[in-house]
């Protein structure tokens, strides 16, 4: 079998490579990274950059950040960085968020700012709306909702919006309602307010008096804001509540007569050929019963219990009573046409 033979040198050639290879590799990715933080006084050495690789932090990030950190004066250590950046957390928005508090006296650790920015709130946004406050519609009008409408005590329908100035309260910005829950808020108490003036007038008067009341009620409590005014923007007058319910009940009562006057109608109707069946049903009586005369005349005479003059007698008085039944409805008529 052919002995490959490799020389020495060519072997110290190979490490030399590698050597420089790495150093390369160090110089490219480490020493810009070092000599920031020496110059910069961050504290972070050539073997804990290294470590951030192995623990697949990224250096950079945690350099810049310590940096500024540093540079504002602020106590944060590197292996807070590293833990909040390996719980996923945004660490140059938490570091730049720390600087804004302290730079507007704002009370903010590094814990707080995590736990804020690890349970999804924008604690730079926070911080910029603990500082500067912002204004809060009510209604939200992006949800098609432009006025609020309440009723007065006289009935009259109010159509009010407002708008609440708020800021960022960061000690219960963990598990605090968000600006829906200060809308909703906001919207039930002006609702309550007006529903308890006994006029219109008053509100209309006294617009204040709205957000004074509602102001007072403490509606911004575990909530991640502080509600600092309440301002109402436009009040208009809508409908009379009153007058459409009580043309509204005026028309149902009007219904229900017209209802019970139907009834009443058709019993009365009922009640008419009821009366016209049991007429009809008498004369058929009166019929059936005179039908047996000719037959009782009949037996009387086969009985000997009438004789022939008593027969004629009996037609005499049929006869003239049928002439004086003639002669009157002759008379009524005559008085009718004269």
């Amino acid at each position: 079998m052919p002995v490959f033979l490799i020389d020495s040198s060519a072997i110290l050639l190979i490490v030399l490579a590698a050597v420089f290879f790495l150093i390369f590799i160090f110089v490219v990715k480490y020493l810009n990274l070092y000599v920031r933080s020496l110059f910069a006084q961050a504290g972070i050495g050539v073997f804990e950059l290294i470590g951030m690789s192995l623990r697949k932090v990224r250096p950079g990030t945690i350099v810049d950040a310590r940096i500024r950190i540093v540079q504002a004066g602020l106590n944060t250590t590197r292996n807070d960085l590293e833990t909040h950046y390996l719980a996923g957390g945004d660490v140059p928005k938490v570091v730049s968020a720390l600087i804004a508090a302290d730079r507007a006296d704002i009370e903010l650790n590094f814990s707080q700012a995590a736990a804020i920015d690890l349970a999804g709130r924008d604690i730079l946004e926070a911080v910029r709306t603990s500082v500067n406050p912002k204004v809060i519609d009510c209604p939200d009008g992006s949800k098609g909702n432009r006025k609020i409408s309440a009723v007065a005590g006289d009935g009259i329908e109010l159509l009010a919006s407002a708008r609440v100035t708020v800021r960022a309260n960061l000690q219960s910005l963990v598990g605090g309602a968000t600006e829906e829950t200060i809308i909703a808020r906001v919207q039930e108490g002006i609702l309550t307010t007006i529903g308890s003036s006994k006029s219109h007038f008053t509100v209309l008067e006294n617009p204040d008096m709205i957000s004074r009341q509602v102001l007072g009620k403490g509606l911004d409590a575990n909530t991640a804001f502080e509600i600092l005014s309440i301002d109402i923007a436009d009040i208009d007058v809508g409908r009379n509540i009153r007058s459409q319910l009580q043309i509204d009940q005026a028309e149902a009562d009007k219904r229900v007569a017209q209802a019970k006057a139907e009834e009443r109608k058709a019993m009365a109707i009922a009640q008419e050929r009821e009366m016209v069946a049991h007429t009809q049903e008498n004369r058929a009586k009166v019929v059936a019963a005179e039908a047996e005369i000719p037959m009782a005349i009949a037996d009387a005479f086969r009985a000997g219990n009438l004789g022939i003059l008593d027969f004629y007698k009996f037609k005499n008085i049929q006869a003239d009573t049928a002439m004086r039944d003639a002669i009157s409805r002759d008379g009524g008529n005559d008085d009718s046409e004269s």
